[in-house]
């Protein structure tokens, strides 16, 4: 049996080495490091090496990216580690900002404000319909996507405004007896992600048929507002 001066110079260098392993790991950052722990966890049990490897590099690879396209969150500057999380719809004010009339149709910007006292974000496209009545149903289908602006996420602090551009087309472009003209009270709107929405005073025609009349625009950063 070794003596104890001797077990503890093992010990003592056993130690010494798994540090030496683990500053080696360490070595690409802490950005990669967060991301290789990540990895471990969700690739434990991988049927091989090599595939655990792969696993890793794509996991390491999302987290440099910031989970940005994902539209949840976003990363501060000059940190690691903290993220933003989406505007829940309680956060923010919804009101119809300047309008224009053009060519058969109507050109509205909605105004997104962060009521809050939390920074948050907004990423992609509104939903946007149509709707009368109480309790409330929509009249004729939601907004169409208007991909003519591409997506960004928006950075709201408190008081801060973001906007989407939302198009109506003319009820009266369509035969009535296609399009079944009826008129509306609201805007019903969900902000981008959310399952919660708000109702804008708006006073419109829509068509009750399957006629679509509103495309709508990615929220871009700013205030569409008149005032």
């Amino acid at each position: 049996m070794p003596s104890p001066l001797t077990l503890r110079r093992t010990l003592l260098a056993t130690a010494l080495t798994g540090v030496a392993v683990l500053t080696t790991g360490c070595g690409t950052g802490s950005t990669g490091s967060a991301a290789g722990g990540s990895a471990a966890a969700t690739v434990s049990g991988a049927p091989s090496t090599t595939a655990r490897a792969e696993k890793t590099s794509a996991a390491a690879a999302t987290v440099r990216a910031g989970g940005a396209g994902t539209g949840t969150h976003s990363q501060l500057p000059g940190t690691t580690h903290r993220r933003i999380a989406a505007c829940p719809t309680r956060y923010l004010s919804v009101r119809p900002g300047v309008s224009q009339g053009t060519a058969g149709s109507v050109y509205q910007v909605i105004d997104f404000t962060n009521i809050s006292k939390t920074t948050c974000t907004m990423y992609g496209y509104p939903g946007v319909s149509l709707v009368s009545g109480s309790p409330v149903q929509q009249i004729g289908p939601a907004a169409t996507r208007n991909t003519t602006a591409p997506r960004a996420l928006v950075t709201l602090a408190p008081g801060a405004a973001g906007n989407a551009l939302l198009r109506i087309t003319e009820a009266g472009n369509y035969p009535a007896t296609q399009c079944h003209p009826t008129a509306t009270q609201y805007l019903q709107v969900y902000p981008p992600g959310q399952t919660t929405p708000v109702y804008v005073a708006y006073h419109s025609t829509a068509c009750a048929g399957t006629v679509g009349l509103l495309s709508v625009s990615a929220v871009q950063p700013g205030s569409g507002s008149a005032s």
